[in-house]
């Protein structure tokens, strides 16, 4: 009786764990990478043969004459894709408030002359820590700085932000946004150039 009962439950226990282990997540894996190749290799951005970044994964951007990305929650580092989560500190909670705080004024010192309010997303964390994007409003607050840094005219800064706005999915999902890398890395390769005299 023992073995009517254990047989047939042993069987069944290695077949699905092929089924689910093995060749679910081969098929899977192999549709992904024949049908979205990019993706499928964590959307990789590469510059002169090698990776500085992923379109999906924020960076942390210093400099005052790069685009700023959202704070990251993440731990022990900013933007740490293994410990992707949120602070989960609520509206009330005092260390949010601190934090924010102390983002506002990091941001109006970069930037003395500008009493635009700061966009809520150059202060908060998103949920996952991890987002490349931001607001083009975001965007538009930092133009004056880096146009500034960079020795460049703001429309120019402006204008570059507008070529790197990304549309809503299909015109219904979602935001307008920019990548924050992608602006970043026209900026550095040249696409925005000082104004010739």
């Amino acid at each position: 009786m023992i073995r009517t009962i254990f047989r047939p439950a042993l069987v069944l226990l290695v077949l699905l764990s092929a089924v689910t282990g093995l060749l679910y997540p081969a098929a899977v894996t192999g549709a992904a990478q024949a049908l979205f190749p990019w993706q499928a290799q964590g959307s990789l951005v590469e510059r002169g043969g090698r990776t500085v970044g992923s379109a999906l994964i924020g960076q942390p951007f210093s400099d005052p004459g790069h685009f700023w990305g959202r704070p990251s929650a993440t731990a022990p580092q900013p933007y740490n894709a293994s410990a992707s989560g949120g602070s989960n500190q609520g509206p009330l909670n005092p260390a949010l408030t601190d934090a924010v705080t102390a983002r506002v004024q990091a941001l109006r010192a970069a930037d003395p002359g500008n009493s635009r309010p700061v966009p809520a997303d150059l202060v908060t964390a998103s949920a996952s820590g991890l987002d490349p994007h931001i607001t083009p409003a975001a965007a538009m607050y930092q133009a004056p700085r880096v146009a500034r840094v960079r020795g460049l005219p703001e429309a120019t800064v402006q204008a570059l932000v507008q070529q790197h706005t990304e549309a809503p999915l299909w015109g219904l999902l979602g935001e307008p946004r920019v990548n924050v890398l992608a602006l970043n890395l026209a900026l550095d390769t040249g696409s925005a150039r000082p104004a010739q005299p």
